[in-house]
């Protein structure tokens, strides 16, 4: 079947909007970090897949000097994958290798406590989105419509990566969902059996009773 020019550039245009509603690749967020206190983000994230971020404390009275902060990223286990204090800008880069979530903390200098909030403006990129495309670009020397193709096979991957972890974990949550009951059903049962048994001893106790008083 061909395809002429309007249909080609309609169909790229839909991969890409499939991929940006599947794949969360690159999010800019905007904090508000109390003066004491901790304000964390977290993202889940699938087994080897790189994750690039840059942070960037915006100082409220352009007059002053922008207070300095904390931030402490660790993967799902606890490991420790970046951690910088008294900083007002910085970058983190990763590939993950495990699977969950993956949190970065962000907290105020004790010197800058009491001074009001501090906003901080986070670029968080992950898979496809931190890759460098402009070196891809010029090392492959490609450009224009074979740049897009790449970007969207690099795309679809990802989508077909992200269906594969998501379709594990639904067979996890779902070997999880099937123990849980089976161990409620089991529960229940030796509940049951419990009551019957303590029934039927406080049966045969008042029986006694009652045979000890001649009243039957």
């Amino acid at each position: 079947m061909k395809m002429n020019g309007s249909g080609l550039v309609l169909r790229l245009l839909l991969l890409l909007c499939i991929s940006d509603l599947l794949i969360p690749m690159s999010q800019a967020i905007w904090l508000s970090i109390p003066s004491s206190g901790t304000k964390c983000v977290s993202e889940e994230i699938q087994n080897n897949v790189v994750v690039l971020a840059d942070y960037l404390v915006i100082p409220d009275d352009h007059t002053h000097s922008s207070p300095t902060i904390s931030i402490k990223v660790t993967s799902p286990y606890g490991n420790n994958l970046h951690h910088k204090e008294n900083v007002t800008h910085g970058q983190f880069a990763f590939t993950t290798s495990e699977a969950g979530n993956y949190l970065a903390c962000f907290w105020v200098d004790g010197h800058n406590q009491g001074g009001g909030d501090v906003s901080v403006n986070l670029d968080w990129k992950t898979g496809i989105g931190a890759k460098d495309w402009e070196s891809v670009a010029r090392k492959e020397k490609i450009e224009g419509v074979e740049l897009e193709l790449r970007k969207l096979e690099g795309a679809v991957e990802a989508i077909h990566e992200n269906l594969l972890y998501l379709k594990s974990r639904e067979a996890e949550m779902r070997m999880v969902s099937e123990k849980t009951n089976a161990r409620v059903a089991w529960y229940s049962i030796m509940s049951l059996g419990v009551c019957i048994a303590v029934s039927a001893l406080q049966l045969w106790h008042l029986k006694r009773f009652f045979q000890k008083k001649k009243l039957i």
